[in-house]
């Protein structure tokens, strides 16, 4: 069988902003296998993409190790290169779909933008190599493993970079205020990140039983949030499965603005706040525009939302 082999060896959110351009490549090529180049950890969500058919466990760039016969196409939704193209030409695709790098002149590619969505990075290549994509094309059907805590507010606090992070006493103001209002409220994080989610915890007088952080796995973790009522967060892998799944949710953006990571406009069930201030994603401090956004205003957000929820 013929097979299609794809590089996003990236993380959680990256995965999921590549949804529709997979789903494309399955639309237009049924009949021929799809390998997913991407981290192990993500096995559980990528389970959920029905476009994939393997699942090729890939830490980074320089990882890739496919051992099977030559793909007729490779795709590069990792980034502009050149790293990414040198991984996939070195498995002797038939053809190459990728971004231009003045390093490989003699590869075409389509231009790279920076101002763009993520989503509407991946459909344009994948349009660019004349396969039809849909942008709308993202949900996620929910994991079949039960919610760790059906019906609760989500809470996460952390990220990958601190310009991303809000400070854990704003997180727990509103877990508090939450909470008040007879909200089941847990935290969640990962293992590296249990001490930030029991300081938020602890700050907003919850029990021990509302600490998740290095208690779940990532299937447990999407099934948390497919089942949740709400999600409150940053910019991070966990807004994504919000979005994947319908789940209400209320969004901390900053320093990158939402119109290029975020939700679609329009979905009343995702707040976006943003200062409009644009930084260093990679930064060591939180962003300054970050730091503009109030408890008040992400309570007023989240309660709308529940209250939402609660009358439907």
């Amino acid at each position: 069988m013929a097979l299609i082999l794809v590089l996003r060896a990236l993380g959680l959110g990256d995965l999921l902003t590549a949804v529709p351009a997979l789903r494309a490549l399955r639309r237009a090529r049924p009949e021929e296998r799809v390998v997913l180049a991407a981290p192990a950890g993500l096995a559980d969500v990528v389970g959920l993409v029905d476009a994939v058919d393997e699942l090729l466990p890939t830490a980074g760039l320089g990882a890739l190790d496919w051992s099977g016969p030559p793909p007729c196409l490779a795709v590069n939704l990792h980034g502009a290169g050149p790293q990414s193209i040198a991984d996939l030409l070195a498995q002797r695709p038939g053809r190459l779909l990728t971004h231009q790098h003045p390093a490989y002149p003699d590869v075409p590619g389509l231009g790279w933008r920076q101002d763009l969505h993520e989503i509407d990075r991946w459909c344009r290549l994948i349009e660019y190599g004349r396969f039809p994509a849909d942008r709308t094309d993202f949900a996620l059907p929910p994991p079949s493993m039960p919610s760790p805590a059906p019906g609760a507010v989500v809470v996460h606090p952390g990220a990958a970079y601190a310009a991303r992070r809000w400070p854990p006493e704003r997180y727990a103001k509103v877990a508090t205020a939450l909470f008040t209002s007879q909200n089941q409220v847990v935290v969640t994080g990962s293992e590296s990140e249990r001490d930030l989610a029991t300081a938020v915890a602890d700050a907003a007088g919850l029990p021990d039983s509302a600490v998740l952080a290095g208690k779940t796995g990532l299937g447990e973790l999407a099934a948390l949030v497919a089942g949740a009522s709400l999600v409150v967060c940053g910019d991070t892998g966990v807004g994504h499965l919000a979005t994947a799944f319908g789940t209400p949710s209320v969004l901390l953006f900053g320093p990158t603005p939402p119109k290029l990571w975020g939700p679609p406009p329009g979905d009343p069930r995702h707040v976006t706040l943003w200062a409009g201030d644009v930084g260093d994603p990679h930064s060591d401090q939180p962003d300054s525009g970050l730091l503009l956004l109030s408890e008040h205003q992400v309570l007023i957000a989240a309660e709308r939302l529940l209250e939402k929820s609660h009358a439907e």
